[in-house]
């Protein structure tokens, strides 16, 4: 089977042996497509992962083989998170489920980027779905990433009506910003880039040059998408006393600080969120069958023999999500 490795700096489309179910529980799915996630670029950029790993999780897939207890059957086309939390340890019971050891222990094998892929029994059973047919596979493959926005949307935690920035509008600030107005809060957003202020525009949700915000602008919660130093000093402008930052973003570097004193003596709370739970999904598929996040917009497509240009698109900002497709049908 064919799959992209990592490979001396560069991703590289292989010929992997075929993987097998043989008498496992679970099941081969043929990938049809998977979304490049920005975790997928710092893995690569920043060596995170090995030589050899292929990468990738934000699949849309059809079961060639199963063998499962559950209601799935061959045949089917399925979305599917890679990380299933135990529910029982000190992190989970607190809700802290992506801390799980259980939870970074699990993962699709090998990953995404590859013609076919094997779930175990537990994906199967806590965090694959049935792809509802009012979505293309393109507009699937955002059940994960949504997902994780949805946890975080929650973890903020403010009062419905309340005012929201979000800072950095790539396809994560712009599903962000959907799924906050979803919950019900009064969302703005912000970037540098113009082209992506006017696609949240066209969500019907105000949005500005990051330089060019009104004066008198205080929102009560802070939506940070983007890690750049320049976010960190966006939010602790627009931030209101007694208001949340929530960090949905990694940085290149571990210098990004936030002052002591701004935190102290404006009583502000500075959360982070990363990875969902099984409930944060099944919400976040709804959202995306209902129609409440529009995301038709958001990906440029490219072949898996062509994946190297889709991580060079993506990290200079020429797209703003890529999607690959795997298989023709994809």
């Amino acid at each position: 089977m064919k799959a992209a490795v990592i490979d001396n700096n560069k991703i590289v489309v292989k010929d992997l042996e075929n993987i097998r179910l043989e008498n496992k529980k679970g099941a081969i799915v043929k990938v049809l497509g998977c979304g490049l996630c920005g975790s997928d670029i710092v893995k690569f950029v920043h060596k995170i992962s090995k030589d050899g790993t292929v990468l990738g999780h934000e699949i849309v897939a059809e079961i060639v083989e199963i063998n499962s207890d559950t209601k799935f059957k061959k045949g089917d086309v399925i979305v599917t998170s890679h990380h299933i939390p135990c529910g029982e340890c000190v992190y989970c019971i607190h809700g802290n489920v992506s801390m799980c050891k259980h939870f970074k222990s699990t993962n699709i094998k090998p990953g995404g980027f590859s013609e076919y892929v094997y779930l175990s029994d537990e994906h199967l059973k806590n965090v694959a779905h049935l792809k509802p047919d009012n979505l293309t596979n393109i507009e699937a493959s955002f059940y994960e990433p949504l997902g994780c926005i949805v946890r975080a949307v929650k973890r903020i935690n403010l009062l419905k009506g309340d005012k929201i920035l979000v800072v950095g509008l790539g396809s994560i600030g712009i599903l962000a910003a959907q799924a906050l107005k979803a919950y019900g809060y009064d969302v703005t957003g912000c970037d540098l880039i113009e082209d992506r202020i006017e696609v949240l525009k066209s969500f019907g949700i105000s949005a500005f040059n990051a330089n060019n915000l009104p004066q008198d602008f205080l929102a009560q919660g802070i939506f940070m998408t983007s890690g750049a130093d320049k976010a960190v000093d966006t939010a602790f402008k627009y931030i209101r006393n007694g208001g949340k930052i929530l960090v949905f973003s990694s940085t290149p570097h571990d210098e990004t600080s936030y002052s002591n004193n701004e935190i102290y003596y404006r009583e502000l709370t500075v959360i982070g969120s990363y990875s969902p739970s099984p409930q944060d999904l099944k919400d976040s598929l709804e959202l995306l069958k209902t129609g409440k996040v529009k995301v038709s917009a958001l990906s440029t497509v490219y072949k898996l023999d062509d994946i190297q240009k889709a991580f060079d698109d993506t990290m200079s900002n020429k797209i703003m999500k890529a999607y690959i497709k795997v298989n023709s049908e994809g």
